[in-house]
This record gives structure tokens, C-alpha cells and sequence, in this order.
């Protein structure tokens, strides 16, 4: 059976998947440790407004030397056709729509690194604990639920695999890590995706395994920030 999912729902970008020479090796996945653990959200806090999340979201002075914002593009939900994953046939039409992540209130940013054959992206999302802790756990469930599958975009067919991850436990009230592998063409691409919910705020960090590690602790410490 086959139903079309919204990849982008968890911030993974057609730049990414269809990098031409954006081939990996074996990935860091060794989380770094925290210099201190964030200052948690109030549990109960209202949801913040796309407008302070955006104030929140790393820039280049933060992530240092050698890192450059992509441009802003409008947002997309660009069909593509997936292959043998009953784990996201479950989900039917949410998933299909990328509802599960549309919350109202939302920011985002993408960087390339070096070259720019790496980028990292980060996604804030703010709502109730229990509506972010739903939303994109049964996104991860269902993309880790499925080991190996395929997706068609654009008529080309990218084999993918995912690999569950343990999360640093000692971020937020929630955390959710994976690993996918994007291969076509005789060429790989590896993107790590971590989430974690702190109270009524949730952040989403994508892209090469070495940055997103890199950067994990920094974004949820200022996404975090109280002042």
C-alpha cells in the first residue's frame, strides 16, 4: 500500500535528500555533555508566539565560524509516495497532510556549514505538553517503527533506513533521537533528528550527526531561556 507523506513535517529538507554529493560515513552520534542543564519551562506556561520563538532560534553568532543561514522559503509540503512502511500507513491522512506538526506557533532555521555540503536545521514548536508530546511521538514512532522503506519524490526512488537512538536523558521533560540514511544514485546521506519537549516548548534539531550533536545543548539552552 502506498500513501504520500509530508516529509517536511519533521524538518527534513529536499536539499538534504537529494544531495548530489552529500555522501557520509559512519556518523559521530556520541552526544555531547551539557556545561549545565537549561532552565526548565514552567510545566503549565502558556504557549509562546512564533514571534518570541523566533527570537530563541541559534544564528550564526552562536553556532561560530563557517556557518551561513539559508534563506527563508515559503513553506512546503511536497508529496512523495512511501513504499513498504505500515508503521506511517497507520497514521493515513495525518501524516499524508503533515498535520501533526502544524501547530500555530512555530519557527525555523536552517544553516549550511563549510562548504555546504552540511546543514543543520532547528524547528520550535510551542502548544500544551500533552498535544507536542503526542504530535511528534507518533511521528517517531512511525518512522522508527519501520527499520528499511522506500520513498518516490519527484519520480526518483530514495531507499531509506532508520535507526532508533537514545536521546541524553538529561535534556527536558521528553527527548525522542533517530538516524536516517538516504540513499540514491549510488550516494548516501545521513541525518540525525533529535526532539526534545521542555514543558510547553518542543525542538526539533536535523541534519549532519556531527552538528546536531554539536549544537543540541546551545539551542535548547537559549530556546529555554527565561530572560
Amino acid at each position: 500500500m502506498r500513501v504520500r507523506v509530508a516529509t517536511t513535517a519533521l524538518g527534513i529538507t529536499a536539499a538534504l535528500l537529494a544531495a548530489p554529493a552529500c555522501t557520509s560515513g559512519a556518523p559521530n552520534t556520541t552526544t555531547s555533555s551539557p556545561a549545565g542543564k537549561p532552565a526548565r519551562s514552567d510545566r503549565n506556561a502558556a504557549p509562546l508566539s512564533s514571534a518570541i520563538l523566533k527570537t530563541r532560534l541559534l544564528d550564526e553568532s552562536d553556532l561560530g565560524s563557517g556557518y551561513a543561514r539559508k534563506p527563508e522559503r515559503p513553506s512546503q509540503h511536497d508529496d512523495v509516495t512511501v513504499i513498504g512502511c505500515p508503521a506511517l500507513n497507520e497514521l493515513g491522512g495525518e501524516a499524508a497532510t503533515g498535520g501533526t506538526l502544524t501547530f500555530p506557533r512555530k519557527a525555523k532555521a536552517t544553516f549550511t556549514y563549510a562548504d555546504s555540503t552540511s546543514e543543520i536545521s532547528e524547528e520550535l514548536y510551542s502548544d500544551s505538553a500533552n498535544k507536542l508530546s503526542d504530535g511528534i511521538g507518533r511521528i517517531f514512532d512511525a518512522m522508527t517503527g519501520c527499520p528499511s522503506y522506500q520513498v518516490v519524490a519527484g519520480g526518483t526512488p530514495i531507499d531509506v533506513a532508520s535507526q532508533k537512538l537514545t536521546a541524553p536523558h538529561e535534556l527536558g521533560d521528553e527527548r525522542w533521537s533517530q538516524l536516517l540514511t538516504f540513499s540514491a544514485g549510488g550516494r548516501s546521506t545521513v541525518v540525525k533528528q533529535t526532539a526534545i519537549r521542555d514543558g510547553s516548548l518542543l525542538l526539533i534539531v536535523s541534519g549532519s550527526p556531527a552538528l546536531v550533536d554539536r549544537h543540541l545543548d546551545k539551542a535548547l539552552t537559549k530556546a529555554t531561556a527565561t530572560s
